[in-house]
């Protein structure tokens, strides 16, 4: 029994906007304001984010194209390098990056549903164990069913973030702009590679297109082409509405707030504002979830197949053609990391693994290149621009990124790196099976 594939060009697209707009680009863009001086260099670091996620995004579309293999990520990793470096990927995105994210996503969802509730006082645990159990169910009976949920919520969250461009360059309420501080030049580099930490965190998430390859059609056009345009489209909404955080706000009321997105709606839309805002993240953090099963558990479906996991899961439903063992297990752990911790610490988690394998599957690229030369694949395949610097320079970011990781959070970082080298024996007990 194989995959349905019934993902087309816009169904793909919605995976990758949906994957990389979460709660972030509500959130982080104060956390950036207070790292920089002025609202250019807010900008800038914005565009320069949203460039490095292009880097990105073109390498994927590459490896999608040449290898439009279900598990993406774990595909890549284990044919470049070795059985093992894959296993790793999908033992720390089950025990940690997916199920981490969904459990801190899905807090996220249940406080701000419940603020717009009127409940704001009440413990999100509940609702946030439902939100998962109730994406869950949507994808164990089907790739459509989970992707007509996903495609709704997306165009729901952009709709709410145009609401906020739009009504800054239309209503009034802007702040006047203030002459940003003399800075010294030699701190600006600093500044600014401190401030793409949490631009990086919002714009990731493109890579979940790749896990689910087999279920696209016509992948070897539509793969590039929906990763290409989905990514392009959250750079342009997110520099945008970083204009308007900025024209309601300005730098320093900007980097001044920890609710950006709040304090600029309130000025456009009155007391309203606060409510539009609590919608709009509590709509864009559950199709997130959405996409966290829909996507990831394809991932430990193939290595199930290759026998690096329990073979039960290498099995699809009869009826609805999913992985449903896969969908229920990272489920139910992800229910249990609810309890766990609070959004920001279950991120520090997240974030440590996953930039190590943002770094070796796009190093990835320089192999197959190796082993298979462009001039030598059929005519048309897809191949990243800007070989060999756009990747080599994504590379050098991820290595940034792990790096302040470990210097920021050394203790979460140290619980990272124990779960990769608790994976190590784990994978030669099931290989040697």
């Amino acid at each position: 029994m194989s995959f349905r594939r019934e993902l087309g060009l816009f169904d793909a697209t919605m995976v990758v906007v949906g994957a990389i707009i979460g709660a972030g680009i509500f959130i982080n863009p104060s956390i950036v304001a207070r790292r920089l001086s002025g609202g250019g260099e807010v900008l800038a670091a914005w565009v320069a984010g949203g460039l490095i996620a292009l880097a990105g995004a073109f390498a994927y579309a590459e490896l999608g194209a040449i290898r439009p293999k279900v598990g993406g990520q774990y595909a890549y990793l284990r044919e470049a390098y070795h059985p093992l470096v894959g296993f790793l990927y999908g033992w720390a995105l089950l025990t940690t990056i997916e199920t981490g994210a969904m459990a801190a996503v899905a807090i996220t969802f249940a406080e701000y549903t419940l603020r717009l509730v009127g409940r704001a006082g009440v413990g999100p645990t509940p609702l946030a164990v439902l939100a998962i159990l109730v994406v869950s169910v949507v994808n164990y009976l089907g790739v459509k069913p989970g992707s007509r949920l996903l495609n709704l919520f997306v165009v729901l969250k952009v709709l709410a973030i145009g609401v906020l461009i739009v009504a800054a360059f239309f209503l009034p309420g802007s702040a006047p702009a203030a002459a940003a501080p003399a800075r010294d030049i030699g701190a600006l580099p600093i500044a600014f590679g401190s401030a793409l930490v949490p631009i990086l965190f919002a714009y990731g998430g493109w890579q979940n297109l790749n896990y689910v390859a087999e279920e696209i059609r016509e992948p070897q056009r539509n793969l590039p082409l929906s990763l290409l345009l989905g990514t392009s489209l959250v750079v342009a909404v997110y520099v945008l509405v970083n204009v308007a955080y900025l024209r309601a706000l300005g730098a320093d009321g900007l980097a001044a707030t920890l609710t950006p997105a709040a304090d600029a709606a309130g000025r456009f839309l009155g007391g309203f504002g606060d409510r539009f805002v609590a919608a709009a993240i509590a709509v864009s953090t559950f199709g997130f979830l959405d996409l966290a099963v829909l996507a990831p558990t394809r991932v430990y479906y193939a290595m199930a197949a290759d026998g690096l996991f329990p073979r039960a899961v290498a099995r699809l439903h009869p009826r609805f053609q999913t992985p449903s063992l896969a969908i229920v297990i990272q489920s139910t752990w992800a229910v249990a990391l609810v309890f766990t911790g609070t959004y920001g610490d279950l991120l520090d988690s997240v974030v440590f693994a996953d930039w190590i394998f943002f770094g070796l599957s796009v190093a990835s690229l320089f192999v197959f290149r190796r082993r298979e030369p462009v001039a030598g694949r059929p005519a048309g395949t897809f191949s990243a621009s800007g070989y060999p610097l756009a990747p080599g320079f994504f590379v050098l970011v991820a290595a940034g990124v792990v790096a302040s990781v470990v210097i920021g959070a050394p203790g979460r970082s140290a619980m990272g790196a124990l779960v990769l080298l608790v994976g190590v024996p784990v994978y030669y007990w099931f290989s040697r099976r």
